[in-house]
Formats: structure tokens, C-alpha cells, sequence
């Protein structure tokens, strides 16, 4: 990292803004229509229902889980601390109702005391700087009984399956060229920004829950990730499929009482 001229913060927004262009191209970020879209879908719908809630999503990047959540018919706050993220998003979604978009910052968002029903989030949690911090402004935008849903995962390091995985994704790079696509050239940087995060050297559930507790949530409960890995599996190339298999990845849901 650079240190001189950013914290931590505005390195992370320095990163997602320069990959904004071609984020979509990465996989695990584009969620392709059909199998992948309805196994995103699933935990969010089934832990909403089918009445049209306020939702709060939380770093909605390029707008992939942006779009999936507006299709359920709840009205969508999409907040992100990148402009450029934000543009992409914007555009995707250009003339939609019962969608806004705010840039602000995650773990301060400035939104009112408990104004949605929901907050979700895809692959944020891993990057917080201050998680304590996080989940107490979480809490307090919720509204009694209002529920936070997250996807995330430990990125730091694979699980003793996927140690076979990475070797063959790593033979597959050394054959056929790197994925450009794939975090790119940027790497090095992830990878410095990854060592100052609190969860840098790995995010996993047993982690969260005191962190959860001390915020004021309740129900906390882990669900299994597997059924969207086996959705990207289906139409993914080798490289990509091999991917699925090789951190541990979790979706978790907790309520404010």
C-alpha cells in the first residue's frame, strides 16, 4: 500500500474503485440469470417472506445483489463508498422505482434510527475496519425485529479441501495464462489491504457471534453456502468450478429484538 497518502479506508475505496470496470467480469461477482440468480435469491427470500419490506443493502458494488433483492418487490437503498461502483450500479439500473443509490460509508451511514425492515450484504463483513463499530450502526437501523443477512467467507486462507483446488488453479494459471479478470494486477494491493484488516487473517462464523451478541442481535444463525457454490458450478469453465470448492464460504442471519 501506498500509507503515505491513504488509511486503510480510502486504500479499500482506491482498490473497489479501480476495479469497478471490470469487477463484473470476475468470477463470483457477476450473478448469472437462472440457477445462480434463483440460489442468491433463496436465503434472502426466505428470510424476508413475500411482503414488500425496506431494505438496506450495505456495499453494493457493481448492483448484482442490488438487482436480486428489487426483484422480490421490496423497496432497495443501495449504499456504497465508491463513485465508481456507484456509476456501474446506477446504470445497470437506470429508470427503476423503488431503488436509490447513496454513497456512504458502511460502517457510518448517516441513514435514520430504525428506518428498514433488512440489511444485506455480499463479501463486506471480511473488510471491516472497525466490526464492533459496524454491527452497533447495523443494530441501529433496524427496527424492532428487523433482520441483517449476510453472504462472506474466510478469504484468507483455503480449507483443507481446497488446498488441492488452489494447486490445480495455480497449474491451470501456469498452462493456460492467469485469469487477468481474477483480482488482475491489482493482487498485491488486495493483499496489503488484507493484512491491516481485523479479519485479515480469516473471517469465520465463531468469530462474529460475540461481536453479533455485544451489538444487541439475537437468533444468530449459520446457514450453508452450498447450494449457490453447486449453482456456479453449472455453467463455469474448470478453472472456475475449482474455485468454488476452495474457501470456506457462509451465509449468516441474526435479528434486532
Amino acid at each position: 500500500m501506498d500509507g503515505g497518502n491513504f488509511d486503510l479506508k480510502e486504500e479499500i475505496r482506491d482498490y473497489w474503485s479501480k476495479r469497478s470496470e471490470t469487477f463484473d467480469l470476475a468470477f463470483g461477482h457477476r450473478i448469472a440469470a437462472g440457477p445462480e440468480a434463483n440460489a442468491w435469491q433463496k436465503p434472502i427470500r426466505d428470510l424476508l417472506g413475500t411482503e414488500p419490506k425496506r431494505i438496506l443493502e450495505l456495499a453494493c458494488g457493481t448492483g448484482e445483489v442490488t438487482r436480486l433483492i428489487h426483484d422480490l418487490d421490496h423497496d432497495v437503498t443501495a449504499l456504497d463508498f465508491s463513485e465508481a461502483m456507484l456509476s456501474v450500479a446506477r446504470a445497470k439500473h437506470a429508470g427503476k422505482t423503488r431503488l436509490r443509490f447513496i454513497m456512504a460509508d458502511a460502517e457510518n451511514t448517516m441513514e435514520p434510527d430504525q428506518s428498514y425492515d433488512a440489511i444485506i450484504c455480499r463479501h463486506l463483513v471480511w473488510t471491516l475496519t472497525e466490526p464492533e463499530t459496524a454491527f452497533r450502526e447495523w443494530f441501529r437501523l433496524l427496527r424492532p425485529g428487523g433482520r441483517l443477512l449476510f453472504f462472506d467467507g474466510d478469504w484468507a486462507r483455503p480449507k483443507p479441501a481446497g488446498r488441492f483446488a488452489s494447486q490445480l488453479i495455480w497449474l491451470i494459471d501456469r498452462l493456460a495464462g492467469a485469469d487477468r479478470n481474477y483480482d488482475g494486477a491489482q493482487s498485491d494491493h488486495h493483499a496489503a489491504i488484507m493484512k491491516a484488516l481485523p479479519f485479515g487473517q480469516g473471517l469465520r462464523p465463531a468469530m462474529l457471534t460475540p461481536l453479533l451478541t455485544d451489538a444487541g442481535f439475537t437468533n444468530i444463525e449459520l446457514h450453508s453456502h452450498d447450494p449457490i457454490a453447486k449453482a456456479q458450478r453449472k455453467n463455469a469453465n474448470l478453472r472456475n468450478r475449482l474455485r468454488t470448492y476452495v474457501y470456506q464460504r457462509f451465509i449468516l442471519t441474526c435479528r434486532r429484538p
